[in-house]
């Protein structure tokens, strides 16, 4: 008869050699984490560790591991520094024992976690990114000092943001956060805003996020920005922000995005290339708000500027006809003193004169005091129609009938041009008409 042995023998004896072989000797792993269990109630991780091939993904090998007591102190602590889950397609640095149970068969048991080592694995994939950004799109992207200068960003903002697609998750609390500072605005503005909600974690529904941007564009509406929002989370939410492919279609999208992606420590790839980036959701529609205020204040200042120099005019006018008024006054009373002085004389002359020669000096008197009347009433007429004229050209002044007329106000910035200000070539206009705002890009500019 064969000898044999039992199957608990030959796995104390498999243990007996291995506890030999490896005893208390602990090993730093590099790996990625699949299979991941977490079981709260004892605070024990299951998971396996594997290693696959760089080239065809093949897994290489593959190990069963734990991690309970001290070791999941250290996930813990790995979790709160990185922001960071430890879960599925983790690549990890890890301190191992291995242990072999006549039950469990081979395990490793993780004693420590490398956080310096997955922080730079995420640093260096950002780098890479942006590398490749910058290499492959020199024509929209490019670098000046720590900025990154793209298309979106040169892009300009309008005075007025009232059209808005909003791309972010229907679930989303920042959504909600976003939508409650703009409908409860203290200043009673007034929003078109069209939703386009995709899932916005996981760097799986990068591509989901770029066809959402698609559909913005080609919904051929004249929207004035696009805000990119969601709500807070761990580090590794935001990844899928760090995304090239997203990063590009923001970097180049012809109207400008806003970024309000609720992080509070570093900044995404996508808030370096988007047009406006703020912490979050509630801060991207505070911006919204201050922008339409400045804009609001902008006109109130140019209404009070109008006045001023509507009342100054017409005060030099009253003060030029006042003048008018007491030279006038003063002449004709003038000449009055004078005629009575000639009249009396004259009466003396003509005392001894017949009637018919009293009758003719009277009949030149009366014409004379009638053509005193009709010159000072012409007089009147000429400097009550000046002011009426200086009335008129005030009204004519005003922006708004000159646009009703058909002309239109040119703005750069927030500065109204005119006649003697030169416009340089590559230079953002804002032209102002009755009903609407263009934006242009001066091609060229030449003397008249």
């Amino acid at each position: 008869m064969e000898k044999y042995i039992k199957l608990s023998a030959l796995t104390a004896k498999i243990q007996r050699n291995i506890e030999d072989a490896f005893g208390s000797h602990a090993f730093w792993v590099i790996a990625d984490v699949t299979n991941h269990t977490y079981k709260a109630l004892n605070n024990f991780h299951y998971f396996d560790l594997i290693e696959k091939d760089q080239h065809t993904s093949k897994i290489l090998a593959k190990l069963s591991g734990r991690a309970w007591g001290n070791g999941a102190v250290r996930i813990a602590n790995f979790e709160a520094l990185t922001g960071q889950k430890f879960t599925n397609n983790v690549h990890v640095l890890v301190q191992v024992m291995v242990q072999y149970t006549s039950t469990f068969g081979l395990q490793l048991n993780i004693i420590d976690i490398d956080t310096s080592f997955t922080l730079g694995l995420f640093e260096r994939q950002r780098l890479a990114t942006l590398e490749a950004l910058l290499s492959k799109n020199a024509a929209y992207i490019y670098r000046e000092g720590d900025e990154y200068i793209t298309k979106n960003k040169q892009l300009t903002l309008k005075p007025v943001l009232q059209k808005l697609a909003v791309l972010s998750s229907d679930t989303s609390a920042g959504f909600q956060d976003f939508w409650h500072t703009i409908e409860n605005n203290p200043y009673g503005y007034q929003f078109e805003v069209d939703a386009y909600f995709t899932a916005v974690q996981g760097e799986a529904n990068a591509k989901n996020l770029v066809n959402k941007l698609i559909d913005i564009y080609n919904s051929g509406k004249s929207y004035d920005a696009v805000v990119l929002i969601r709500g807070g989370g761990a580090q590794s939410d935001f990844f899928i922000f760090d995304n090239y492919d997203l990063a590009r279609a923001v970097a180049k999208f012809p109207i400008p995005i806003i970024t309000g992606i609720g992080h509070q420590k570093n900044i995404t790839i996508c808030d370096m290339m988007a047009h406006t980036a703020l912490k979050t959701p509630t801060k991207a529609a505070e911006f919204i708000l201050a922008t339409n205020k400045g804009f609001d204040e902008l006109l109130v200042q140019q209404q009070k500027r109008i006045i001023i120099s509507a009342q100054q005019i017409l005060q030099k006018a009253h003060h030029k006809l006042s003048n008018v008024k007491s030279y006038f006054v003063s002449d004709v009373l003038k000449l009055v003193h004078q005629m009575e002085g000639s009249l009396a004389r004259l009466l003396g002359s003509m005392l001894s004169l017949p009637k018919m020669y009293l009758l003719n000096e009277q009949r030149k008197l009366e014409q004379l005091n009638k053509d005193l009347k009709q010159s000072s009433g012409k007089l009147l007429e000429q400097e009550v129609s000046k002011v009426v004229l200086l009335e008129t050209m005030v009204r004519l002044m005003d922006p708004e009938n000159i646009l009703k007329k058909g002309f239109a106000l040119i703005k750069i910035g927030d500065k109204l041009i005119n006649a003697n200000d030169r416009v340089k070539p590559g230079s953002q206009i804002t032209i102002l008409r009755e009903h609407e705002e263009l934006a242009a890009l001066v091609k060229s500019s030449s003397k008249r």
